[in-house]
């Protein structure tokens, strides 16, 4: 083919290689993939496709890795079009240069297979010379057809200049010309008041939880140093946990509350929008009305797990500032160094990534309890916005958790898909269920008194179940 040519592709998935001779002292080459709208734009960083994101959510857009013959080195990105999402008109296969230009490789050449990779659609040889980053060709939708464009376009700007016309966001390093990273985070508006009920156990119930006599809200260490508006939305809310419990049958226990958010690249817009802050804050109270120790222990992830600082209630507003946090991703770059400026306990978000891979961040929360044994049970709070792919991990992580004294309630922020998550409660072969699963399209609409209705909804239960069954 020749630079902007264009032909239909009848495949219902295709390969893309982009091959080349490797030189002395030459560059390493990356393929990687950006998913558009109509727009000309990327809906968020999940729509970028590399090699530190292989898979995208949908399982669309695959990087499948490298290989290589003799001094031909080959990458190459696999799309199935039965997959990609309708909100999705083009996919652009790029390349970037690390350690030197596209000039200095021999024989650049993109070739598109069909199914399988079985039968070649297209070959297109390309010619460069300084650029340190690459178009090869688009996909795009014509009228309800695939067809495939060779394009050939260099950006001297390298990937990050190449990416940030399409809408993705690259953090900002000294001395380099990059897009505005994501800016800090303020915590969102305090949600409005929601009237308290008359807390009245659930009548009827066989059975209830081993618990103390109802009572309010618990005093809790730190809470006393909170900003007035902060302490104030804390005592509400702990009355609002208390009454959810009630209702329950389960007034007066206590537990261990861990915290886990997702950290991915789709979570970007809940974060700059203050929604994950105020969840934090949220949150603080069930962990101030089941626990008063003042403390609660977190985890973030994408791609990797990290531990988070306790969170001490009384340093609430400034936990929210230095460790709510997410899009500082270096996108294009390798590099292990420390980035600058970081504060005394901030996680470098740079090494957690913008994939989702729940199945890390759950086995380290289980080998903290395992580590870190407690006299009351654990219930862990999940917050994920889906894009789930790693079932078969995450399913075996949570049968073999079945054993331990831990309840896991996942959160569902918005309307992707959550795979095995949602399925859990319906698996056989488990002595106990021990995993809570909803999802909410916004939670920054819902209640207070509605959220911790549903995110305390199953716990009790699982409680009782697991006294009986020796678990606790």
């Amino acid at each position: 083919m020749s630079k902007g040519a264009n032909l239909p592709v009848d495949s219902p998935d295709v390969r893309v290689d982009l091959s080349w001779a490797e030189g002395a002292g030459g560059p390493d080459i990356d393929v990687s993939a950006l998913l558009l709208t109509d727009a000309g734009q990327v809906r968020n960083d999940g729509d970028f496709v590399f090699y530190n994101q292989p898979l995208h959510a949908s399982g669309a857009v695959r990087h499948v890795g490298k290989r290589r013959d003799g001094a031909v080195v080959t990458d190459a990105v696999h799309v199935d079009f039965r997959s990609l999402e309708s909100a999705i008109t083009r996919v652009v296969l790029c390349a970037s240069a690390d350690g030197g230009v596209f000039g200095q490789v021999r024989d650049l050449t993109l070739r598109l297979f069909g199914t399988g990779g079985g039968y070649e659609i297209a070959r297109f040889e390309m010619q460069a010379d300084t650029e340190t980053a690459f178009i090869g060709g688009e996909l795009y939708l014509r009228e309800g057809r695939w067809k495939f464009r060779a394009v050939g376009q260099g950006y001297a700007s390298g990937l990050a200049g190449l990416a940030t016309d399409f809408g993705i966001t690259v953090d900002e390093e000294p001395g380099e010309a990059t897009a505005a990273s994501v800016p800090p985070l303020p915590p969102g508006p305090p949600p409005a008041a929601t009237p308290v009920p008359a807390a009245t156990p659930a009548p009827g119930r066989p059975e209830s939880v081993p618990s103390a006599p109802p009572s309010g809200p618990r005093l809790t260490k730190g809470e006393e140093r909170l900003p007035v508006d902060m302490r104030k939305r804390l005592s509400l809310r702990k009355e609002q946990v208390a009454v959810s419990l009630s209702k329950r049958g389960a007034a007066g226990i206590s537990a261990r509350i861990l915290l886990v958010l997702d950290a991915s690249g789709s979570m970007s817009f809940l974060y700059s929008k203050g929604v994950v802050a105020d969840v934090v804050e949220r949150m603080a109270a069930v962990a101030a009305q089941l626990d008063d120790d003042g403390e609660m222990q977190a985890w973030t992830f994408a791609s990797e797990a990290a531990r988070l600082p306790d969170l001490r209630l009384g340093e609430l507003p400034e936990w929210l500032r230095l460790h709510v946090r997410v899009g500082e991703m270096s996108l294009f770059r390798r590099s292990k160094k420390p980035r600058k400026g970081m504060e005394p306990g901030q996680v470098d978000m740079r090494t957690v990534g913008i994939q989702n891979e729940e199945q890390k961040a759950i086995a380290q929360v289980r080998d903290f309890v395992r580590e870190h044994p407690a006299d009351a049970p654990t219930l862990v709070l999940f917050f994920s916005d889906g894009g789930v792919y790693r079932d078969a991990a995450i399913e075996r992580e949570l049968r073999a958790a079945v054993e331990e004294p831990i309840f896991w309630q996942f959160v569902g922020l918005g309307r992707s898909n959550y795979g095995v998550l949602e399925r859990f409660d319906t698996l056989p072969g488990r002595r106990v269920d021990n995993v809570g699963f909803f999802a909410v399209d916004d939670i920054s609409t819902v209640p207070d008194q509605e959220l911790y209705d549903r995110l305390l909804s199953e716990f009790p239960d699982w409680i009782k179940a697991a006294t009986r069954a020796g678990i606790l």
